[in-house]
């Protein structure tokens, strides 16, 4: 967690932050290595401290580096021992996680904190996690194996008489059961003319003929992975297999060329271009991928609206291109991949072969 730290204090020196107020769980374990979705940090220039309630005070003395946090247990209310906490790192210029703190929470740190100016932190938490390191990779991938391993467990056991949400739920168990800590979203499980909807939600309804799309994805050490399949509840026909062929076109032509400095719109282009030109313009209706990491959606962005941001090394994205006939079906394939020095891996080892079941 030191080098984190450091990278984030050369961050508030060029900024002009004496310190950053820390409300954001996902930042709370980035920084200080302990998951506690109520504390919060208080990272000076020099000094750094870790409020922990007693709920979590033990657990978090034995988690948290010494060497780089106070580990506080703090006594009465907030107005209480944040002032002092303040004045101890000297901090007048206090940086709040704008993308997260609510207006009323601002108005009440203000009141609690008077003389204290809090300056929103803009993307400065983002810079840092937009890029993952060795440990951060190590829990993704750990994360997709699970996944993979129980959508490999889930698919034997679909029926006819398998509903929507009993699927999953199942796929939710076998993840939890293979070592997941939770599902890193709602598990989306959706046939027939549900499976239409990108993110449609499972009906308690038996599955319908047509395609079945499972979107899903495991968590290790706070980190998510994501990935979806669809496959085919009967026989496709000759219009199914031309959509999933096409979609995993799209894919394909991405994976191949993926890599360190590529255009994030140009990746999306990629595959919205051979969506377009196969007949299914306006039915691909979202972006190609996003960043994942400590949070399901992260930067960066493959998508119409990137400008002219490129993929670094160490970002991990999606690709997930779909098509969805409204009122018919909808098909989407999604896999993660990992930049690397000059090229990428494909985190994701499932197969792509159509599913009839």
């Amino acid at each position: 967690m030191s080098e984190r730290l450091e990278k984030l204090r050369s961050l508030m020196r060029e900024k002009g932050f004496d310190a950053l107020f820390v409300t954001n769980p996902e930042n709370h374990l980035y920084f200080s290595g302990f998951n506690n979705p109520d504390g919060c940090l208080l990272i000076g220039r020099d000094t750094a401290v870790a409020f922990e309630d007693f709920r979590y005070i033990e657990a978090a003395k034995r988690a948290i580096s010494s060497e780089d946090f106070q580990v506080v247990m703090p006594q009465g209310r907030r107005k209480a021992w944040l002032p002092e906490a303040l004045r101890m790192t000297g901090a007048e210029l206090v940086a709040y996680e704008d993308d997260v703190l609510p207006c009323r929470e601002l108005e009440a740190l203000r009141g609690d904190c008077k003389g204290t100016e809090f300056v929103p932190a803009g993307d400065i938490t983002a810079e840092l996690r937009i890029c993952k390191d060795e440990s951060e990779v190590e829990c993704i991938v750990k994360a997709q194996r699970i996944a993979e391993k129980s959508f490999a467990q889930l698919v034997p056991l679909i029926t006819y008489d398998c509903t929507e949400t009993y699927l999953a739920a199942q796929l939710e168990f076998l993840m939890k059961k293979n070592g997941s800590e939770g599902e890193s979203f709602d598990t989306i499980a959706v046939s027939g003319k549900n499976s239409s909807s990108p993110h449609g939600v499972p009906r308690n309804v038996k599955i319908e003929k047509g395609f079945l799309t499972f979107d899903f994805g495991a968590t290790v050490g706070g980190y998510h992975s994501d990935m979806t399949r669809t496959v085919c509840v009967g026989k496709a026909t000759p219009d199914m297999r031309r959509m999933y062929d096409t979609v995993l076109k799209a894919q394909t032509a991405v994976l191949d060329v993926i890599t360190e400095g590529a255009s994030c719109f140009a990746m999306d282009k990629i595959a919205r271009d051979i969506i377009d030109g196969a007949g299914y313009k306006g039915a691909f209706g979202h972006s190609l991928g996003h960043g994942v990491g400590l949070r399901i959606h992260e930067l960066p962005n493959l998508s119409p609206s990137s400008g002219d941001k490129k993929l670094k090394a160490g970002n991990i994205v999606t690709v997930e291109p779909g098509i969805y006939l409204e009122g018919k079906y909808g098909c989407r394939i999604e896999d993660m991949v990992c930049i690397t020095k000059g090229g990428s891996i494909n985190l994701t080892d499932c197969s792509k072969e159509m599913i009839e079941i």
